[in-house]
């Protein structure tokens, strides 16, 4: 790739991108070690300690969770890697270029990895992490196969990048990914793509009602975790809260989450003048455009409430950030079946049965939602992300007869 060699800037790996595409298997245990010990190196900075996102991206790496994920990876056939795997990582999300990377490291792939153009701090720590475990003879295998670049948007150095991989994965919004799938990959080639995401939370009132105190504070916790930490910029933070009961129940339930919500976000949360500029500015915009009948509660600067009495089937085009979320009460969960479409990615839930949340679906034969997991675990990323199996998809079969 001498075109784009001049073009880029190398943060980590082969300076001169002409990366080794042997595959390993899956799970190998050198890329596993690998992992691991990227696990001891974020742990032990006190920099990556001041970042929750990189230091859940080094538990994610930790030996035993790689373990677990190799134990539960069963398969009758041989498998090897795809070759060379050009990621191209979304710009508001910091860490996700790690994930990427690690996904496609342990489906046995070697990996080009374009990293978000803006200089976040917390990539920092993890570029010097890995130029450390790269420098050491031991992974001369991995360092030999991964190159980590930034480069401004340019569709000749994509393009370039592109026309050269066995796989290309697209993390971004709808017009990013579509703008990116006009330069050609070759033909025997993959493109998997993560596009702009929906995600809704159902809770039960009556649980609400019946946890005492410390289960709300850590109920909050947990939902602050899921939303307020990415500021809602993941695809798998709720905007939208579906509440279930009688509405005695869920004006009940709502008055003891918001409140216990509301403080532990005033203690915690570091609101930008000018995110709660961009907050109000969405909610009189939303007040002028938003057809349906709604009420609106806010808690402080920190938490804006709209309360829809109809739920339109095109909600997942209306998001909020920084605290900013529609509340929807119902008695029968099959009443908002109609909105989910194949953008929707994550249900979490709270004090619902899974059984009923399975039957939701199905029942509904529904497009969307490939992730149901309880309140608090909403960013957790797993190698089952958007309805996919990355080290399957990532990897080629050697079908032995």
């Amino acid at each position: 790739m001498p075109k784009v060699k001049n073009k880029v800037e190398v943060l980590a790996g082969k300076k001169d991108l002409q990366v080794n595409r042997r595959s390993f298997q899956p799970f190998d245990p050198l890329a596993c070690d690998f992992l691991s010990s990227m696990s001891g190196e974020l742990m032990s900075d006190p920099l990556a300690k001041q970042y929750p996102d990189v230091i859940s991206f080094a538990y994610w790496c930790r030996r035993a969770h790689l373990l677990s994920m190799k134990e539960q990876f069963t398969d009758e056939y041989i498998r090897l890697g795809l070759g060379c795997v050009f990621h191209i990582a979304p710009s508001n999300v910091p860490i996700n270029f790690a994930y990427s990377y690690a996904f496609s490291l342990l489906a046995g792939n070697a990996n080009v990895v374009r990293v978000p153009s803006k200089a976040f701090s917390q990539n920092s720590i993890v570029y010097h992490a890995l130029n450390r475990l790269f420098a050491d003879q031991k992974y001369e295998a991995i360092a030999e196969r991964s190159v980590f670049i930034r480069y401004e948007q340019d569709d000749e150095i994509t393009g370039e990048l592109s026309a050269d991989c066995d796989a290309r994965i697209i993390w971004g919004g709808d017009s990013t990914i579509h703008t990116i799938r006009k330069l050609p990959i070759p033909a025997r080639s993959i493109d998997i793509s993560f596009a702009d995401r929906y995600s809704f939370c159902v809770i039960h009132s009556k649980s609400i009602l019946q946890a005492n105190e410390q289960e709300l504070s850590r109920l909050a916790s947990k939902f602050y975790n899921d939303t307020f930490l990415m500021d809602q910029n993941a695809c798998s933070s709720p905007h939208l809260i579906v509440w279930l009961g009688s509405n005695e129940e869920i004006t009940a339930a709502k008055h003891r989450f918001w409140h216990h919500l509301s403080m532990h976000t005033a203690s915690k949360y570091d609101l930008q003048p000018v995110n709660a500029i961009d907050k109000y500015t969405t909610l009189c915009r939303h007040a002028i455009d938003l057809t349906e009948p709604r009420t609106i509660t806010t808690h402080g600067n920190y938490i804006y409430r709209i309360h829809l009495k109809e739920l339109p089937s095109a909600i997942d085009s209306w998001r909020g950030k920084f605290g900013y979320f529609y509340e929807y009460n119902t008695e029968d969960l099959n009443s908002v079946a109609h909105i989910v479409t194949n953008k929707y990615q994550t249900l979490t839930y709270y004090g619902v049965d899974k059984s009923l949340l399975a039957n939701f679906v199905l029942s509904n034969s529904l497009s969307g939602i490939d992730r149901i997991v309880p309140v608090g675990q909403a960013l957790d990323i797993s190698i089952i992300w958007d309805g996919y199996d990355l080290i399957r998809t990532l990897s080629r079969i050697c079908d032995i007869q």
